[in-house]
């Protein structure tokens, strides 16, 4: 939304007075002005934004073609992502460090919990209703809802599943099944509310119990699933399982997690002896 009120913006300031006068010439000028300031990743996103917009607009019969179709954005290729990732040992120091006797506490360990072990994307995890956690198969599994609105239900490690239930035991919101299942704590009472927690205060949260925890690494919301991948594969977890577990369509965008070579870059670096 940002992006095309952005477009729309400057091509009013270029004289472009109708949706009808865009043209690929307009469309190729604004995307090479981004480059100046923006990433690759950031200025294909914008582009695919404005495809998406006239996409729509042709759909709807409002301009007769869509005059971003032919324009090419900057190259670039990622054979693995930036996110930053948790060895096995911080991962544990992080939850271990969390105090649950406190709702807080507990809601905050859960909601770590889940996306390492589920591999649930922060989106997903937050958009969870409480009866979205439950049994089948005399096993805990919880119901997500990813992007492009599929769903994705996945079967609870151990330790995730002892977590969930602390939670919703002592929080007592099993009897609002299609409440929030993580909520914001209300103000002056230490208590959950009854509104979902919004994504900038999960962000937050985990980077202040990072801190807390002595990690120094920047964690962020997309560090746990990256985790949950990279330990899982460690351990001898296959990329096609993997993928199928983080709902991804393709093995492609699993490998952007996968951070194993890390280790061997690092065992081999140190072969650097003078």
């Amino acid at each position: 939304m940002r992006c095309c009120g952005d477009f729309l913006s400057w091509c009013a300031g270029a004289g472009v007075t109708s949706l009808t006068e865009v043209q690929p010439l307009h469309v190729a000028a604004w995307i090479e002005l981004q480059t100046q300031t923006h990433s690759a990743p950031t200025v294909k996103q914008r582009l695919a934004a404005i495809r998406h917009l006239f996409d729509w607009l042709v759909t709807g019969q409002n301009v007769p073609h869509n005059p971003a179709a032919s324009v090419r954005g900057s190259a670039h290729t990622a054979r693995t992502g930036a996110t930053p990732v948790l060895d096995p040992v911080e991962a544990r120091q992080l939850l271990d460090s969390i105090d649950v006797t406190t709702p807080v506490g507990l809601r905050d360990r859960a909601l770590i919990a889940l996306m390492m072990f589920s591999f649930a994307r922060v989106g997903a995890a937050l958009a969870m209703r409480v009866d979205d956690v439950y049994v089948q198969q005399r096993r805990l599994w919880v119901r997500l809802r990813e992007k492009g609105g599929k769903a994705h239900a996945m079967p609870c490690h151990h330790t995730l599943e002892a977590y969930l239930h602390a939670y919703l035991d002592g929080t007592g919101i099993t009897s609002e099944p299609k409440g929030p299942l993580f909520r914001t704590i209300a103000r002056g009472t230490g208590q959950l509310s009854t509104t979902p927690l919004p994504q900038p205060n999960a962000y937050a949260m985990v980077r202040r119990r990072a801190l807390a925890a002595g990690i120094d690494i920047r964690v962020g919301n997309h560090t746990f699933r990256a985790t949950g991948i990279t330990v899982y594969l460690k351990n001898g977890g296959t990329l096609e399982n993997a993928a199928a577990m983080a709902n991804h369509a393709s093995t492609r965008t699993t490998q952007l997690y996968d951070r194993r070579r890390d280790d061997i870059n690092l065992d081999e670096v140190e072969r650097i002896r003078l």
